[in-house]
């Protein structure tokens, strides 16, 4: 069983990834990051020593969270994962609340403006998640898996930036039809 220490430190993360995910890295202060978790801005500097330092990981942590749902596909899915991701991360992943979104979605338009060791953290674990995605598709050696995770990603953000729930489903499915085209 976890430590009391190891609980609390979970329970900052938890906070700052909803936190960091609907606010942005500049919306969150260190004290409404403390404050979501039910800590004091003291208990929050002796678990993360700055806030750069708690945002590094957070990122580390969401882009991992990817990549254990990338996994999670392959194994419960076979040979159908990919469909059934894309099916998931267009739909249910684009349509949850934003303090619940993919990190790649929220958190990489932070992740250009933070420092350059966050960046490279968050381009090491992004490899880690090409890798994984690029083992699930052996077999299908005409996907790009750049251009798949850039048009995922890209493609849920801009459908969650639009108001118009119409065109963002559009967006969504031109999304997955450009990815995954019908047969003929």
């Amino acid at each position: 069983m976890p430590s009391k220490k190891e609980q609390t430190h979970q329970r900052i993360l938890e906070s700052m990834h909803k936190t960091f995910r609907q606010n942005g890295y500049d919306g969150a202060g260190v004290n409404s990051l403390a404050n979501g978790a039910g800590v004091t801005s003291g208990a929050f500097y002796a678990h993360f020593g700055s806030k750069p330092n708690a945002f590094r990981e957070v990122v580390t942590e969401g882009v991992n969270q990817l990549d254990s749902a990338l996994q999670s596909f392959q194994e419960r899915h076979g040979d159908q994962w990919l469909d059934k991701f894309i099916s998931f991360y267009l739909q249910e992943k684009r349509c949850s609340d934003l303090s619940e979104s993919c990190a790649l979605q929220s958190l990489t338009p932070e992740v250009i403006r933070a420092d350059d060791e966050t960046r490279s953290t968050f381009e090491a674990s992004l490899l880690k998640v090409v890798e994984t995605f690029e083992q699930g598709t052996k077999e299908r050696n005409e996907l790009n898996t750049w251009a798949t995770l850039a048009t995922l990603i890209g493609g849920v953000t801009l459908a969650r930036a639009v108001k118009d729930p119409q065109v963002a489903e559009e967006i969504a499915t031109s999304v997955q039809q450009h990815i995954i085209p019908k047969p003929e």
